[in-house]
């Protein structure tokens, strides 16, 4: 149960992002509500998500994994239920996708997949773990552009998990079941909302 209103005043910016929300996936999305109630952080982490979607120097499935070994690390049913819908829908390898809580146990992945998982996971860490041979691996591997934006989109994550899950949001019902490692009943589970 989220631990603030869903149901913000609803200002005409807020209308108009509801509505964004409905054409874009269907339905408004819990984040979104809960930040309504602060118009000021509302827009600026629209635009800040806006500007996020025209990163483009790191494969995107790479992308993917990290945000999602990051959610799945920190705990965040919310983010790992829109993660998976999110990339379904692209057409990514719904087995790696769906693997993502458990890739160490996983024959799904590559190496240069596992070492960005494992980056994700240190990265995610309180404090952050990162080693130094994960790190220089990465560099070589994705060269200094891809690896920065690596690194930020592991920050981003850090930033949407932490306060989703701080504001008690679980899964929406985007993906019929969530799986989230020790995340408890509150972080799992199945919604009763359909795609």
């Amino acid at each position: 149960m989220a631990r603030i209103s869903l149901s913000p005043p609803r200002t005409l910016f807020y209308r108009a992002m509801e509505w964004y929300s409905r054409r874009t996936y269907g339905r408004v999305l819990d984040p979104a509500k809960a930040l309504g109630h602060n118009p000021k952080v509302l827009r600026s982490d629209l635009r800040f998500e806006l500007a996020l979607a025209r990163w483009d120097r790191l494969d995107a499935d790479l992308k993917a994994l990290a945000v999602m070994a990051s959610a799945a690390s920190i705990g965040c049913s919310w983010c790992m239920d829109f993660g998976y819908w999110e990339n379904e829908r692209r057409g990514m390898d719904v087995r790696k996708v769906r693997d993502v809580p458990v890739w160490r146990e996983s024959d799904a992945y590559t190496p240069l997949e596992r070492d960005v998982m494992e980056y994700a996971e240190a990265m995610s860490a309180t404090p952050p773990v990162v080693a130094d041979e994960s790190a220089a691996r990465l560099l070589a591997a994705l060269g200094e552009a891809a690896y920065v934006e690596l690194t930020a989109m592991v920050a981003v994550e850090n930033l949407r998990s932490r306060m989703n899950s701080a504001l008690g949001l679980t899964s929406q019902g985007f993906k019929d079941q969530c799986e989230v490692p020790g995340a408890g009943a509150a972080g799992a589970g199945t919604s009763g909302e359909a795609r």
